[in-house]
């Protein structure tokens, strides 16, 4: 397309619809100008609706079939990050990963840099990540990790509370439906995960840092152990006389916690979250498993147990 063509498509897609007068204005043409490069658009297969009359509008319709889309340089990326972010969904995984093709082939040179640097961090991703996060957020800490650039940001933490961090960003991942940042935070001089959708006001410095070294052997591994070992609300804890691995095959899905050998035939496990509910639910799931076993569990979780064996008792 010729440059004005571009930016008359470009006009159009930014906002609703735009009078004659108000595109003529902005392309340095006059209306009737306007008028004709409408009608190239339309044929074209861009669907441009029109009104007729003095004040007569133009707005960027639905066609039949999908044609050419102008996008600046963010959206593009922000674009691309939500292709990426959608690979291990069975439905889409195969469109997605056709899209993103086409779409690195189209890229400008500039922009294959940011795309790279996206598909290297989500590369230790552990599962499809599936709490709503601004693609455009995960492009540029995936693009801050790459160029080992600074990066300040405010964050809520669990309970809530805001505190704003500096932090050298190391790593994107997504794990059990999560994004996270892993990064060292310069204020508080330690490796800290961060939840990327409790992440505002994310600022890059232009300030480059030279790179740590990772206190264990790969992202995800010290994600998972982060995880892990972090304190929460309700916290229970069950001997059982089954192996590690029968338990973990057994369960439904991982567990909000830890499961140690002990033996052959045995094993500790130590569940914690912030939901009572959750906690108690896994207890019961390991319990109908294993049978018997001993339980180390605050008032609140054994409250609920006792409730619900009550309920069971007159079934």
């Amino acid at each position: 397309m010729p440059t004005r063509l571009l930016r008359l498509l470009s006009l159009l897609q930014s906002r609703p619809e735009w009078s004659g007068a108000e595109l003529a204005a902005k392309l340095g043409v006059t209306t009737r100008t306007v008028r004709r490069d409408v009608e190239r658009l339309r044929g074209l297969d861009y669907v441009v609706a029109g009104t007729t009359g003095r004040h007569g509008g133009y707005r960027l319709g639905a066609g039949q079939r999908l044609p050419p889309l102008q996008l600046d340089d963010e959206e593009a990326i922000a674009v691309a990050a939500g292709l990426v972010t959608a690979a291990g969904d069975s439905l889409a995984e195969d469109a997605s990963t056709r899209a993103l093709v086409k779409l690195e082939r189209l890229l400008p040179t500039r922009l294959r840099p940011r795309l790279a640097a996206l598909t290297n961090a989500t590369a230790a991703d552990s599962g499809r990540a599936t709490t709503r996060v601004d693609p455009a957020v995960i492009a540029r800490l995936a693009l801050c990790c790459s160029e080992r650039e600074l990066v300040t940001f405010a964050y809520h933490s669990r309970s809530g509370a805001p505190s704003t961090r500096r932090v050298e960003p190391h790593s994107v991942i997504a794990l059990e439906g999560l994004w996270y940042l892993l990064g060292f935070d310069v204020h508080r001089e330690d490796w800290r995960v961060f939840r990327v959708d409790r992440i505002t006001q994310l600022d890059p410095t232009g300030h480059r840092f030279t790179a740590r070294d990772l206190p264990a052997d790969d992202p995800a591994e010290y994600l998972t152990r982060s995880l892990l070992s972090a304190p929460y609300r309700y916290t229970a804890r069950l001997t059982v006389p089954l192996s590690a691995e029968s338990v973990r095959a057994a369960l439904f899905a991982p567990v909000p916690g830890e499961i140690t050998s002990t033996g052959p035939e045995s094993c500790v496990i130590r569940l914690s979250a912030e939901s009572a509910a959750v906690v108690t639910q896994y207890v019961v799931a390991v319990g109908a498993l294993a049978g018997e076993f001993e339980l180390e569990a605050g008032e609140e979780i054994r409250a609920r147990l006792r409730s619900l064996g009550t309920a069971l008792s007159s079934v």
